[in-house]
């Protein structure tokens, strides 16, 4: 066996639990990755028996060379077998397994960790400070240069990818939150990104913050001050950008195949697009931190959760993005 994914579960009152084990279902069965489910066993078995799948499920504390999908269960309070949506337990849960996860990445017993859908309210409500799971991680990783890449494909293979200049965000705050060293790393971590994924080329599209691209600055001036001198930034450093383009028709140039990844200024304004064309097969990948972290792009669903209804292809995506990072590395 080549080596260990690791799972977090997310909130199991959502769908994370149900997508993850149909996702590992679909796994081919002979394969060099084993995979380690870090949540609670009694909500990962209960799953996998009302579902019908079956899979041969270990626990145990760490990976075992003698099963594929072991789960880690964590010392502590088991977590009973029915809790509302958004419990104060589950939220807490969630927490301690990301945590877990990036721990056992950062020691190098993993070689990649998926993680499944939290809900930030829920997080929040729990008595927990919490942004997202990106800046969670950064933080635990000490990482200091992180973006956010949302990338996805429509039923003909035509791809966007997006990075992210700033994340989770007030859309009023965003223009107060926008800097040259944000959209400089978010340039710079897609364009590596482009190389990891094994690209031809390079080519990163540059949004405007403002219609039109700010109409040479009658309709804002965050092109002028802060956006076309980080692409220009960029370009000295000998990187194939162009901006800043006016979102509208950057994004149907980049869905034609003219830039390889774009670099939006805050979150919907990247993933409306992206969800329109790939909305199942989305996957958030961290770039910037010291280990391989992607993740299914939708969120808990609590209003199919428990149903056993919900599609697992994102989650499928999003293992296959950490495998082929995986055997990249």
């Amino acid at each position: 066996m080549k080596g260990w994914i690791g799972i977090c579960l997310g909130d199991v009152t959502g769908i994370g639990p149900e997508v993850t084990l149909k996702a590992l279902a679909a796994e081919p069965k002979e394969e060099e990755f084993g995979y380690l489910l870090i949540g609670d066993a009694g909500q990962i078995t209960g799953w996998n028996r009302r579902l019908g799948l079956n899979l041969p499920l270990t626990v145990g504390q760490a990976a075992n060379a003698d099963s594929r999908f072991v789960i880690c269960d964590l010392p502590g309070e088991a977590l009973p077998e029915t809790l509302e949506p958004g419990s104060a337990l589950a939220a807490r849960a969630a927490i301690s397994w990301l945590k877990e996860g990036a721990q056992r990445c950062l020691r190098n017993e993993l070689l990649a960790m998926v993680t499944a859908p939290v809900n930030k309210e829920a997080i929040v409500r729990s008595g927990q400070i919490f942004v997202g799971q990106t800046e969670f991680l950064s933080e635990l990783a000490a990482a200091k240069r992180t973006s956010m890449l949302l990338l996805g494909q429509d039923d003909q293979g035509r791809w966007l990818r997006v990075a992210l200049a700033t994340t989770h965000l007030a859309l009023k705050k965003v223009s107060d939150h926008l800097t040259l060293n944000k959209i400089e790393t978010a340039v710079e971590l897609a364009a590596q990104a482009c190389r990891d994924l094994g690209l031809p080329r390079a080519r990163i599209g540059v949004c405007g913050l403002n219609p039109h691209a700010g109409e040479g600055g009658q309709v804002g001036d965050e092109e002028l001050t802060i956006i076309g001198p980080a692409v220009r930034a960029t370009q000295q450093k000998g990187l194939d950008v162009a901006g800043p383009i006016s979102a509208d028709a950057l994004f149907y140039s980049a869905y034609r195949g003219n830039y390889d990844a774009v670099v939006a200024m805050y979150h919907d304004q990247g993933l409306v697009p992206l969800k329109m064309i790939g909305f199942d097969t989305g996957v958030n990948w961290t770039l910037g931190l010291p280990f391989i972290r992607t993740s299914p792009d939708h969120g808990t669903a609590y209003d199919i959760a428990g149903k056993g209804i919900a599609n697992p292809s994102s989650m499928m995506a999003a293992i296959q993005m950490a495998k082929q990072l995986a055997r990249a590395r």
